[in-house]
This record gives structure tokens, C-alpha cells and sequence, in this order.
């Protein structure tokens, strides 16, 4: 079925055209009911080019203060959900132009002088953009301070720490913790260092080229709080590299918290049972009535795909993008508000989540008993003693297949028995087979010893502020 086309349009470009767009590559080619949420944005932008420009004596004061007088009734109509937004104009920039010339007439229309919608929809993104690293460095925070809290309740609490997902050696949970705190910390660093390069103004070039009016950007920059101008008019209009960037750091940010809810996920599992979710965190089954489903990092785990996705999708988007603006640059902000939604919603829940863990510090002790996590400190006892770690290995793996086919744990021998693998293993050994002498034993930074734990616990909050 072919599309009816439209009676005569009044848009912004429309002089070049002898027939009026379709309705059907309207609708294909509008952006206004995605790009809408950067209103605040674009009045922001606009009123502080609008003031450069009066600065600058091209246009008048009055003109510039009926555009501010204009912005503001635009911007309580969008807070009040009363703006008439349009189809027909295509795009947030437009609608607002559009409403702005109804209210305050010929001014309206002079705002757009020395701009393209190239520079102008660059200048909302970063600004929108701006804001959303803002509220996730903020969310980011809390968590971190969260989980520190957790931490360091449970710095002494015994805990198999894992490779392969085999029993491997004694850690303590806040230790496990504390190593999300450090990925989320590399995410803080990335996500603040995406925003040095987002903060950027590229209001002033236009459509590619600049302006042949006598605009003052350093003056706009500092109105908008930019660190500085772009310094290439044609990269300034088709540059999405911090789209991009952002959409990188939210990926490796979301792997972590994806990374976190299997282990919580496998954790809350009756057959590990090692801690508990509250309740508002999960969800029942339609059939089985005992079931207690762990939704909400399953869902994490989910979403991290989803922001995968977006992040593949922009740079796909750029790959083959001659200079300079390309219409191909409307698809970038679907998936970078899908993304920066996807994280700040992610982060929100997941802080909160945090102080719903109940930790069940019985199965833990009791898993440790499991896959004789004590072995390495057996091999590092007698390395002490004089042997050589590859002769120390060899006797502790030969106990381990004793202590296997007995089925006992290391601890559970006697000291004859254990001597029976090296003659070199005295009495004091069994302190150094207990869960609290392996992670006492490893007290340098960086360790799982109880002291160093909390030690990293108070340099981070130190860090935090």
C-alpha cells in the first residue's frame, strides 16, 4: 500500500523542495518521540547561543530577551507534559523552534543564526550525556558504599575462593567483595574520564565548515560549563567517539555487575546455599510453590547483552560514516539512551540490593571442608622447612590423594600420618592447616588475611570521601 503524501510543508528546509516529504518517510525519518528527552538540553544550548549571539550585536537584546522569556513557558509546558509536540516537525530542535516563533514571533526565528541542527543536536547529546555520567557516578558511589559496609562486616567471615570453580584456597567474603569494589572503581576512573572528552563544545561549527558570523564559542563553552571547544568543525559535527566511549565503559561496567549476579545467582542456590536474597529482590514460580527465583541479577546478567548490543551498534553505525554529518547519525541516540538507561536503573537497584544479602557463614565454613583448601599452605610450610616447591607440591599432592581416598580432609590426619610424606612436618603444622592460619598467613596488601581486608576497606572509603 503506497503512502498518501502531504499537503505543503512549512518546514525549516523546505524552500528547496517542489513536492512535500510522504507520510510514510516521515514517519521513517523522525526522531522527535526518541530525542524529545534532550528538551532541557537544547533549551539550555539555545539560550546560551541565543545570549552569545545578542553579546556579540547579532541579534538585538530584546530579541534575546524574548527568546529566554519564550524558553521559559517552553520549558513549563514540557515539565508540566503540556508541550504540543509534532510529527510533522520532525525532531526536538524543531518543535521547540517552532513553538518558541509562535510565542515570541520574529525573535524565534533568529535564534538559529550561526548554527546548523549538525552542531546543535552534537551540543544536546553531550549535555544529556554530561548529566547521565554525572547521576551514574553518583549511583556508582553509593553502591560502592554499600558493598563496602557489607565488606567489611563480613572481613573475618572464611569463604572457598574458587579457580576452575573447584575449591581452591580460604578467602574471606569481604575480601570476594572488595574485588567488585575494585572493578567498579576502574568503571568510576573510565566513566570520569569519558566525561572529560564528552565535555567538549561543539556549538559554533555549524553545519561543517563554521560560521561567517562573528560568534564567540570560549564565551558559549563557559555558559554551558565545557572544559573546551572542538577544536575541528567537521569533527565536531560527526564525531560520536564519546558515545561510543560511554557505551565501552557501561559494557565493562555491566560485565561486572553480570559477573557479581552468577555468583549470587549460584550462591543463593540450595545446593551452594551460602547466602540469601530478601525477598523484594526475587520472584515466586506460577507452579511451584517453594520456589524463591533470584529475578533481579538474572535480569542483570540479561541486560548485559542488551548493553553489549548497543555498544556494537554504534560503532557499526560509524564504521563507514564519510565526513562530515551523515543522516545515519539519528540511530545513535536510541541505543545510547537505552544504554545510560539500562545502567542507571541497573546501579539503582543493585545498591539497593547490596543490603538485602544475608550471608550464611555456616556454608561457607562447611564448603571449605570440601576440595582441601588448605593444601597450597601445607606445600608453603614445608617450603619453609627447606624443601623445594616442586618437591613440596609433589609430597602435599600425594597427601591429597591419600586424604581423597579416605575420604578425610588434610586436618583430619594425625601427625604420623602426615609425616609419612615428609619428615620435615612437625607438630606446628596443624596451625597451618586451620582456615584461620591460611588467611592470617597472608597479610602483605592485596591479601585475604582479616587485617589487610579491612586496611583496603578504609582506603577505599578514605577514596570515597
Amino acid at each position: 500500500m503506497t503512502s498518501n503524501s502531504t499537503s505543503s510543508s512549512d518546514k525549516a528546509w523546505s524552500g528547496r523542495f517542489s513536492e512535500p516529504v510522504s507520510d510514510l518517510v516521515k514517519r521513517y525519518t523522525a526522531s522527535v518521540f526518541f530525542d524529545q528527552r534532550m528538551a532541557m538540553q537544547d533549551i539550555r544550548g539555545s539560550i546560551a547561543h541565543a545570549k552569545m549571539l545578542a553579546r556579540q550585536s547579532i541579534i538585538s537584546e530584546q530579541d534575546f530577551a524574548d527568546i529566554e522569556r519564550g524558553m521559559a513557558q517552553i520549558r513549563g509546558e514540557i515539565e508540566r507534559g503540556e508541550f504540543p509536540w509534532n510529527l510533522d516537525d520532525e525532531d526536538v530542535h524543531l518543535n521547540i523552534e517552532k513553538r518558541l516563533t509562535a510565542l515570541v514571533g520574529d525573535a524565534g526565528k533568529r535564534m538559529h543564526t550561526g548554527r546548523s541542527r549538525n552542531d546543535q543536536v552534537a551540543t544536546d547529546i553531550r549535555l544529556w550525556l554530561r548529566d547521565a555520567i554525572d547521576d551514574i557516578l553518583g549511583l556508582l558511589r553509593q553502591f560502592q558504599i554499600n558493598l563496602l559496609s557489607l565488606a567489611e562486616t563480613h572481613a573475618d567471615t572464611p569463604l572457598p575462593g574458587f579457580t576452575h570453580l573447584q575449591v581452591a584456597q580460604p578467602v574471606t567474603f569481604g575480601h570476594h567483595l572488595m574485588a567488585y569494589y575494585e572493578m567498579t572503581r576502574r568503571d568510576a576512573e573510565r566513566f570520569a574520564d569519558v566525561r572529560k572528552r564528552v565535555n567538549r563544545l561543539p556549538l559554533g561549527s555549524a553545519a561543517l565548515a563554521g560560521t561567517s558570523f562573528p560568534i564567540d564559542r570560549e564565551f558559549v563553552a563557559r555558559e554551558l560549563g565545557f572544559d573546551e571547544i572542538c577544536a575541528n568543525s567537521l569533527d565536531a559535527v560527526s564525531d560520536r567517539d564519546f558515545a561510543i566511549e560511554f557505551c565501552a565503559a557501561s559494557s565493562l561496567l555491566m560485565m561486572h555487575l553480570s559477573r557479581m549476579s552468577e555468583e549470587l545467582i549460584m550462591w543463593m542456590s540450595p545446593r551452594i546455599g551460602f547466602i540469601d536474597l530478601a525477598d523484594r529482590f526475587c520472584t515466586g514460580s506460577s507452579i511451584m510453590p517453594q520456589k524463591k527465583n533470584p529475578d533481579v541479577p538474572e535480569l542483570v546478567r540479561g541486560k548485559t547483552g542488551r548493553v553489549n548490543g548497543s555498544l556494537i551498534a554504534l560503532l557499526t553505525l560509524m564504521k563507514g560514516q564519510p565526513l562530515a554529518y551523515n543522516k545515519d547519525n539519528q540511530e545513535d541516540k536510541e541505543p545510547l539512551f537505552d544504554t545510560a538507561d539500562t545502567v542507571i536503573d541497573t546501579l539503582r537497584i543493585y545498591a539497593d540490593m547490596v543490603t538485602g544479602i544475608r550471608v550464611k557463614p555456616e556454608a561457607m565454613r562447611a564448603a571449605l571442608t570440601q576440595g582441601f583448601a588448605t593444601a597450597t599452605d601445607l606445600a608453603d610450610y614445608l617450603v619453609k622447612k627447606g624443601l623445594p616447591f616442586r618437591d613440596a607440591h609433589e609430597a602435599v599432592a600425594l597427601a591429597v590423594r591419600a586424604a581423597e581416598q579416605s575420604g578425610r580432609d588434610l586436618p583430619d590426619f594425625s601427625l604420623d600420618e602426615l609425616r609419612a610424606f615428609s619428615p620435615l612436618i612437625g607438630d606446628d603444622v596443624f596451625a597451618v592447616l586451620t582456615v584461620e592460619g591460611s588467611l592470617a598467613a597472608r597479610k602483605h596488601p592485596g591479601g585475604t588475611a582479616p587485617e589487610q581486608v579491612r586496611q583496603a576497606i578504609a582506603s577505599a572509603r578514605s577514596r570515597l570521601g
